[in-house]
């Protein structure tokens, strides 16, 4: 049988990141700040596009305590401000600063990055090295640990800092399965040292801290530059002064108008996803705003109400912060797990409550017991976490 060429007509759909589409997810993720150096940095390569400066305006953080007209600092910052301070007086370039930013948007509470590398890089478009570049000068901010891949990177980079990092701690973290169960024999076998060696590096681990961004409180401090978001009398609306404006020069040429159409529609899709999310947002915690606790939410179910993936609504509320009457938010702080009916911000409040009133020392599974027996779902380990990251002693320190 012969076989005669014939020609087939075969139709399929594939997603391509063009560069248009990954510049504008990006600038999802921007604040304010962020945004207004973009928008300065594009007009810098455009000869004829021109930004014009944003209109000042007074603001102030309102800081809960305020002594003698002075404004008081809070005894614990945002992590994520602290983060993103650190980005812009540290990592220069725009494409350094948009792997910065998508790290600082992996981190979690622990101060650890909750995505590994390769997806990071994966999602930017980058090679993984690239990555691994900035997040060596990430590693470097203080509290030491921020940004470390896990618990053992954490505990490592805390090593090293003290200059205790030899041969022997080094294995001692690279199993740390081991020191979980007390095998100080397995241990020492392995490192080929006495037991009393892996003893003496175990009570140095001990002294370190195994979640520096616990310290922070994303919570309750406020942001030290203007706010994104500004909500008065009901309405919501994008701070105007926090962004700088785009014009043409007289005589500007069709590449400079192109660019001023190009960038506003970017902006103005930005400022119109920013304003959708965190409408949705403030209005499922009218309680909290209004003094009260927490409801749970997480990115998965604001993205389910407005159809938007939950990747995007985690780039929009990543760094970006919101003025209100009962003070300054950042928008990532209003999400909270579900825990049987109960966020986990409510749950973590009623622990330390627990503890502030108890008559002797609770333990962590009698707190968790009491707190089940309210109709929570929480197990002692979590009761423990949250504990720790309240700054509050276990049981036996309390007495």
């Amino acid at each position: 049988m012969s076989q005669r060429p014939r020609i087939e007509v075969r139709q399929s759909l594939r997603l391509k990141l063009t560069t248009g589409l990954h510049t504008a997810i990006q600038v999802l993720r921007m604040d304010g700040p962020a945004l207004a150096r973009h928008l300065e940095e594009q007009a810098a390569e455009v000869p004829g596009l021109v930004v014009r400066p944003p209109m000042p305006r007074d603001w102030l953080p309102r800081w809960t305590g305020v002594f003698e007209g002075e404004i008081a600092a809070p005894a614990t910052s945002s992590l994520m401000g602290h983060v993103l301070g650190q980005i812009d007086l540290r990592i220069k370039g725009a494409a350094p600063r948009r792997i910065a930013l998508a790290l600082a948007e992996a981190l979690g509470p622990a101060g650890w990055l909750e995505r590994s590398v390769p997806a990071v890089a994966r999602d930017l478009g980058v090679p993984v090295v690239a990555v691994d570049a900035v997040l060596v000068q990430l590693q470097e901010i203080e509290p030491t640990g921020i940004f470390a891949r896990d618990l053992a990177d954490c505990l490592r980079l805390q090593a090293a800092e003290a200059g205790v990092l030899d041969p022997v701690m080094a294995l001692i973290l690279s199993r740390l399965d081991l020191l979980a169960r007390a095998d100080f024999a397995a241990l020492a076998a392995l490192a080929a040292v006495e037991e009393a060696e892996v003893l003496r590096r175990f009570r140095t681990i001990r002294t370190m801290n195994p979640k520096p961004g616990a310290s922070f409180d994303d919570r309750a401090a406020p942001p030290l530059r203007e706010p994104d978001l500004v909500l008065r009398g009901g309405v919501l609306e994008v701070s105007g002064s926090s962004l700088p404006g785009l014009s043409l020069a007289e005589g500007a040429g069709k590449a400079a108008t192109s660019a001023l159409k190009g960038l506003e529609r970017l902006v103005s899709a930005r400022n119109a996803t920013l304003l959708r999310v965190a409408r949705e947002v403030l209005g499922r915690q009218e309680a909290a705003l209004a003094g009260g606790d927490l409801v749970a939410l997480t990115m998965a179910e604001v993205g389910a109400a407005l159809g938007l993936a939950e990747s995007t609504v985690s780039r929009v509320v990543a760094g970006t912060s919101v003025d209100t009457p009962s003070g300054v938010w950042w928008l990532r702080a209003l999400f909270s797990r579900d825990m049987g009916g109960v966020s986990a911000a409510a749950l973590r409040a009623r622990v330390a409550a627990l503890i502030a009133t108890e008559a002797r020392p609770l333990s962590d599974q009698a707190i968790a017991d009491l707190l089940t027996g309210e109709g929570a779902r929480i197990a002692r380990r979590t009761v423990a976490k949250y504990r720790e990251e309240l700054g509050l002693p276990p049981a036996s320190g309390r007495r």
